[in-house]
């Protein structure tokens, strides 16, 4: 029996991508194996959302070829779309995919040879159907990934995706319901609507929205939680939450991008809000929902950032309190126009300011965590962690460890939360 071996890189999106690739493969008789061992095929999943993500998918592929120097190497994602040419260039590459044509993999795969050097990256631009990748199962996993949406046509000035993933294509809601519907009687509990910009779900599609969509998933038999992936803050408008609310097994929990608390930076950015408008979107959900968290994207060195519009960022993120934020440094894309700015900014600033917002985001992270001390809240377990303690989540995802001395996979439980380290809340079982 030949092996395939796997490995992701990047977003939920790719994740899922990844576990749909594992199946096709799987259902093709192969036997799947880590991506450390000997296989007889390699796929690599890229990211290219930042030069450490082509880094690393560069990393990965040689590490596969060290591997097994006769294995077929097939990369597809993000890296792959928007430079082929240079994947294909590397060792041992044998076929680059790109992001269209994965339901086809198994055969793309099988019809090569490890001496083959196969382009088979088509015009991204033109693709307007949603390609259609299903999942029966995920192996050790408690939360199920459901893709949704693909594409973005937002092209704010430093981001590739729109180049690598296309125009917004939205999945068919019948067919969403169905996966879940089968996960769910497989045992998956909790679900996360992903998608490369969840907030366009629907925009391409008749009679159909996200709105629409949460509350249909939220009526399936077997789903007790529903989360959402980042989503873009203009779609959180009071229509739109008044019409989520009463979702009862949606988690009060709202990852909302920023990217910068400065208006002149995000006009920059060509970012679609202000500040004075995101504020009001973070009002309007901490009063439609109890204990919710709001957690986010913040981007630092952005070309052009000045001290001034650097402290308005700060001063922001004092008065929005996020429960936790992902800070990262600018860096340039080729072919986006931030990248073509000449007002860049060098590493040591982007480094320097980088740690000023994270030391801010913690401030108001474990502000967030602290006020839940002492209380009692419902935990779904996912893993054991270490030292003897297993880990979950809250629906308003907080990291909770407990004392264990059984399996607790998929089980909730009642938790007191006792003390809180390093954003981790320590509690045991009540229940």
């Amino acid at each position: 029996m030949k092996k395939a071996a796997f490995y992701t890189l990047g977003c939920k999106v790719n994740q899922y991508e990844t576990e749909a690739m594992t199946e096709l493969f799987s259902d093709a008789g192969y036997e799947i194996c880590d991506f450390n061992d000997h296989a007889d095929v390699y796929v690599i999943n890229t990211c290219s959302v930042t030069n450490m993500g082509d880094r690393k998918s560069r990393q990965i592929i040689r590490r596969a070829k060290k591997n097994n120097p006769n294995a077929v190497i097939a990369v597809t994602g993000c890296y792959a779309q928007t430079a082929p040419d240079e994947v294909l260039g590397l060792d041992g590459v044998n076929i680059v995919i790109g992001n269209k044509d994965r339901k086809n993999i198994v055969s793309l795969v099988e019809e090569i040879t490890s001496e083959s050097h196969i382009n088979h990256v088509s015009d991204i631009m033109t693709n307007h159907e949603f390609e259609e990748l299903h999942i029966k199962k995920y192996d050790n996993r408690t939360r199920a990934f459901i893709k949704i949406q693909e594409g973005c046509s937002q092209f704010c000035s430093y981001c590739i995706i729109p180049y690598a993933r296309g125009p917004v294509r939205s999945r068919n809601s019948d067919e969403i319901i169905k996966e879940i519907e089968k996960l769910s009687k497989n045992g998956f509990k909790e679900f996360i609507l992903v998608g490369i910009h969840v907030a366009s779900y629907g925009k391409d599609l008749e009679d159909t929205s996200l709105e629409k969509l949460i509350n249909q998933v939220d009526k399936i038999d077997g789903v007790e939680r529903i989360r959402l992936s980042s989503i873009e803050p203009m779609t959180l408008n009071k229509e739109f939450v008044d019409s989520i609310k009463n979702a009862k097994k949606l988690c009060p929990h709202f990852h909302i991008s920023l990217q910068s608390g400065c208006d002149e930076t995000l006009k920059r950015m060509n970012r679609k809000y202000t500040t004075s408008e995101y504020k009001e979107i973070v009002d309007g959900l901490r009063k439609a929902f109890d204990d919710v968290a709001i957690t986010t994207d913040i981007m630092v060195g952005f070309p052009g950032e000045t001290e001034e519009e650097f402290e308005k960022t700060i001063q922001f993120i004092r008065e929005i309190n996020f429960s936790d934020a992902h800070v990262f440094q600018y860096s340039p894309r080729r072919g986006t126009p931030a990248a073509r700015r000449t007002d860049q900014i060098s590493p040591e600033i982007k480094e320097k300011r980088s740690k000023i917002v994270i030391q801010e985001t913690r401030k108001t992270r474990d502000a967030y965590l602290k006020s839940f001390l002492g209380k009692t809240m419902k935990v779904l377990f996912e893993q054991p962690s270490s030292d003897g303690l297993y880990e979950g989540k809250t629906a308003n995802y907080i990291t909770v460890h407990v004392p264990y001395s059984e399996n607790l996979n998929d089980q909730f439980r009642s938790v007191f939360l006792d003390s809180l380290k390093d954003g981790i809340i320590t509690g045991h079982i009540v229940d």
